[in-house]
């Protein structure tokens, strides 16, 4: 299938970011829904947990497939996240960034960090973004590890601004310019 936004394919040999496609549908599914995951999203999920859907599994593929700056993440040809840009400034050649994996088995083994690398290497030379920021909530170690690892910095705090179950919680704002990125 043809993307009609014109999204690149990115790959470091093992990691690969690419457009989404219909075929994610059944992967997704698959996931399901982690606990451990979507808390570090600033969520709960209900005791019991929470059914997902085919119909969630798709509606979550249309979103990726219309989002003309998201991507998918793979690991050795298999769906285990995706990863988007967005607040585009072209006038100010800035951006912001989201990403989060799917599979928690895949949690720990430098999957985020090398993606973050494909789109960061992309979002600096053939966008020509100067800029890029992105929030996450401060007890999400693991991601913040990731994100220092590419060259972001913490520049601010945004206090209380994510309440997750009945706790407050703290965003760490973070930025890294072109020239600071790290391959």
């Amino acid at each position: 299938m043809t993307d009609p936004h014109n999204r690149p394919t990115l790959t470091d040999g093992r990691v690969t970011v690419r457009p989404p496609e219909i075929a994610d549908i059944e992967a997704r599914l698959a996931f399901g829904v982690s606990a451990e995951i979507v808390r570090m999203y600033g969520t709960l999920l209900p005791a019991g947990g929470v059914s997902y859907t085919k119909k969630a599994a798709r509606a979550w593929v249309e979103r990726q497939m219309d989002d003309p700056l998201g991507f998918c993440i793979d690991i050795d040809g298999a769906l285990v996240g995706a990863l988007r840009v967005h607040s585009l400034d072209e006038q100010d050649a800035r951006a912001s960034i989201g990403i989060g994996l799917l599979d928690d088995t895949r949690l720990s083994q430098g999957i985020g960090t090398a993606a973050l690398r494909l789109i960061l290497k992309h979002a600096f030379t053939t966008m020509g973004l100067h800029r890029i920021s992105l929030r996450v909530l401060e007890y999400n170690a693991r991601a913040i590890a990731a994100y220092r690892k590419v060259g972001f910095v913490e520049e601010g705090l945004l206090r209380e601004s994510c309440k997750v179950g009945d706790e407050w919680h703290n965003d760490v704002m973070m930025g890294l310019l072109a020239q600071e990125f790290i391959l």
